[in-house]
């Protein structure tokens, strides 16, 4: 029996799960033919007879499930991102509900006023703010929201390594015109998230960030997508952060557990603040890793 013909005999109520399955070649026709008998006889869900006749586990028919209700991330063995990317790989656990509470304030206090832009600031480099900021765009972009995600940390650029694509071109080029706002890379694993790269190394990172040319692109890149995420260079990275904080103006402050200090903690504050930023959340590394 042909897959596609299979997929038309199911019923109502296992028809898309069922050809989610058949399509990611976690079950064959035979296995389906037998879960069908099964759903059936003992009216159980298509899935629940599947995982009962064990043709499946538990992850793959949440897997399939988020298929079937566009929500997008990765199995386990997927090697399309980095698996630090938490978000894409375990949307279940603790750490992604963390980032959907997050993202759920984000979505209250700052783009219910009508605010598009949020960026991620740290005290130094022991802040993991590029993986906060690569996880942050990732619940954002499966919320089905069309989401951007800037790498401006134009002296240590690092989101390229998080999504396993080139750094070629960025924001650093689409600042001195070399290309335009379509040199944002779609992550074509996860729907409506992109990424635009810190781009050529810069010889003057500092006075780029201070160019109009800067606030002109957010302001461009903010009407073409739903939510963008900026991800900035550490305060101790001269005065790059306050130059983006001042156009980005919603800023949230990256710590480690057990590493970073309330002094530090409050000096960066008042320094977004001095730059015209507005505080509108904090999050806390557990994991102390660096990014």
């Amino acid at each position: 029996m042909k897959q596609e013909s299979l997929g038309s005999m199911l019923p109502p109520e296992a028809r898309h799960i069922g050809r989610v399955l058949l399509e990611m070649g976690k079950l064959t026709p035979q296995q389906t033919a037998h879960i069908l008998e099964v759903h059936q006889e003992e009216g159980l869900r298509f899935g629940q007879a599947a995982v009962r006749l064990g043709y499946l586990t538990e992850a793959d028919l949440r897997h399939a499930l988020a298929q079937q209700f566009s929500y997008s991330y990765l199995a386990s063995n997927d090697s399309s991102l980095s698996p630090d990317l938490i978000a894409a790989y375990h949307p279940f656990s603790p750490a992604a509900e963390a980032l959907r509470s997050l993202r759920s304030q984000l979505v209250l206090r700052w783009m219910a006023q009508g605010n598009k832009v949020v960026g991620l600031a740290g005290f130094d480099m022991r802040a993991a703010t590029a993986l906060f900021a690569a996880n942050l765009a990732i619940v954002f972009s499966q919320l089905g929201e069309r989401t951007l995600l800037i790498d401006a940390n134009l002296r240590r650029p690092s989101l390229h390594d998080l999504f396993y694509t080139d750094n070629r071109q960025g924001l650093s080029d689409l600042l001195i015109g070399r290309c335009t706002e379509d040199c944002a890379q779609p992550i074509s694993v996860l729907p409506g998230l992109a990424l635009l790269s810190a781009g050529t190394p810069a010889p003057n990172p500092q006075e780029l960030l201070s160019r109009a040319a800067f606030p002109q692109a957010l302001e461009r890149l903010a009407a073409a997508y739903d939510v963008v995420i900026v991800n900035t260079p550490p305060a101790t990275d001269a005065a790059d952060q306050q130059l983006i904080a001042a156009r980005v103006r919603g800023m949230v402050l990256v710590a480690e557990r057990h590493r970073s200090r309330w002094s530090e903690l409050s000096q960066l504050q008042t320094q977004l603040e001095a730059a015209g930023a507005q505080i509108i959340g904090a999050v806390l590394d557990e994991g102390g890793r660096k990014k």
